[in-house]
């Protein structure tokens, strides 16, 4: 197993050694399931960490309120890793695969992991008892998707984040109605050689 705490170094994340070996051990359980179920694109170990594990967390600092929602989460991304460090915060994962909802139950149940909650359903057809602070999504299709298909699970203050690779220039001149782009950061994932940023979204305030 490859070892992650220099890479969280270079982060300057300061997570405890517990949080570390939960993070540890989420990439194990993965790694045994993917032989299986290809719950991710690649097999290799140090690709697993930096290009899922390590991304996710890239936007920690950034996350916003108690009530998080992951749409299209797949394998876990970045709902799980987050919610390993930030226990303190509530995280529903959502995703229409069968088999990756069936893998993240399994890691919340043997990670001990209270905090989360897994629901296999398309972001259109979720209908939560209560609203979200921030909803979350990594490697949704486009921007102006992502907002039309979770826009009602957010609260009327609550914001969006959007893990993206470059900046999506284009993506932002077709911004649906009554939306804004708070910030746009980007992310520096160690080993990763690709461009990635965090676009903030919230609704417009109305007068």
């Amino acid at each position: 197993m490859t070892k992650i705490n220099a890479m969280f170094d270079r982060l300057r994340m300061p997570f405890t050694q517990p949080q570390l070996a939960a993070l540890e051990n989420f990439v194990v359980l993965l790694c045994k399931w993917n032989k299986t179920y290809n719950l991710v694109s690649t097999h290799n170990v140090k690709e697993i960490i930096i290009k899922h594990l390590i991304d996710s967390l890239a936007i920690h600092e950034y996350v916003q309120g108690r009530r998080i929602i992951d749409v299209g989460t797949g394998a876990g991304f970045p709902g799980i890793p987050l919610a390993i460090v930030q226990s303190q915060r509530q995280f529903v994962l959502l995703d229409s695969n069968g088999k990756k909802i069936s893998f993240i139950k399994q890691a919340i149940a043997e990670l001990n992991l209270p905090n989360v909650s897994a629901i296999q359903m398309r972001a259109e057809a979720f209908s939560p008892d209560a609203c979200f602070d921030s909803v979350l999504t990594r490697a949704f299709a486009s921007i102006c998707a992502m907002l039309k298909a979770t826009q009602h699970l957010a609260c009327a203050d609550g914001c969006f984040l959007a893990m993206k690779g470059k900046q999506p220039t284009t993506e932002l001149q077709t911004l649906p109605s009554g939306f804004r782009v708070e910030v746009m950061h980007t992310l520096q994932v160690p080993q990763l050689e690709a461009a990635r940023c965090l676009v903030i979204i919230k609704r417009e305030t109305r007068q």
